[in-house]
């Protein structure tokens, strides 16, 4: 596909989309958003691609929202661009979109990733950064509140208190606070971010089984809003069940047996298990 504000590349079973808007600091606008899902749903639908990694050209990961329409940036009455009253948040009609991705995603954070450019990242299940890399969630500076449902977000992923001091403050730090606090898995130079990145996901891509890695995935995710442990005991029940049946459950435990590496058969896009997703129903049968 040809976009305007990213790329795409598939090799080795890795898409890494970069964001490509680089004499911005890769702002995010509208089309942005519209092209980075339709890249998702590419790779959701393509069994070749077994993660997503995300990173930005040039020395920013993303700025935050595109400001070149000055004050009244986020004032939609205000935009003949945009249509007048109350309507959607285009950062959280994006983290929606990452969030229901049946395949990993990385965030390598290769520059500043401010705003939006960090709340983007949240819904993603490994993030990573170049040791020059910062972040802010400038928003109270800015006037507005945070947005790409980051107040479900960044609470599960850094806690409450941590959340809450950097969203108060909206100050602009370091890519060591971001690691202390939790935001960012490791740091690296920024010449070998995207190698450490592809290191991640190959290691996902070469050893594991493509559809216990999206069930996987959306369970942990779903359980973070259950209210007992009885709704993981009831979906990791049926997951047993059904992959316990399955050709890549035998495949598995005859490549551990046999000392060899394993060749799962499934595919993600014809042998997800019928409960899927499960999340969709109000009952256990």
């Amino acid at each position: 596909m040809s976009f305007e504000t990213i790329i795409t590349d598939i090799s080795d079973g890795i898409m890494t989309l970069t964001l490509n808007r680089p004499e911005m600091l890769n702002a995010f606008n509208h089309t942005m958003m519209a092209e980075m899902i339709a890249a998702l749903d590419e790779a959701d639908e393509n069994d070749d691609v077994r993660a997503v990694i995300v990173t930005g050209a040039g020395r920013g990961f993303c700025a935050g929202a595109d400001l070149s329409s000055g004050g009244s940036t986020f004032d939609a009455d205000a935009r003949s661009d945009r249509s007048s009253g109350l309507q959607r948040d285009g950062g959280g009609i994006l983290t929606l979109r990452i969030f229901d991705l049946k395949k990993p995603i990385i965030a390598a954070v290769n520059g500043p990733a401010v705003g939006i450019g960090v709340t983007m990242t949240l819904p993603m299940d490994i993030r990573i950064a170049a040791d020059n890399a910062k972040f802010g969630f400038v928003f109270a500076r800015r006037g507005i509140v945070p947005e790409a449902c980051s107040s479900y977000f960044l609470p599960r992923v850094v806690g409450i208190s941590q959340a809450l001091d950097w969203c108060y403050s909206g100050k602009v730090f370091p890519a060591e606070e971001a690691l202390a606090g939790g935001l960012v898995k490791s740091l690296h130079p920024a010449d070998e971010l995207l190698d450490a990145a592809r290191a991640i996901a190959t290691e996902i891509s070469a050893n594991t089984s493509a559809v216990s890695v999206t069930l996987i995935r959306q369970m942990m995710w779903r359980m973070l809003g259950a209210d007992h442990p009885m709704e993981a005991h009831k979906i990791d029940s049926r997951g047993i069940y059904h992959r316990g049946r399955s050709d890549d459950a035998k495949e598995g435990v005859n490549a551990f047996l046999e000392k060899r590496p394993a060749e799962f058969p499934g595919r993600v896009s014809t042998d997800l298990p019928d409960y899927y997703p499960w999340w969709e129903e109000r009952k256990f049968s």
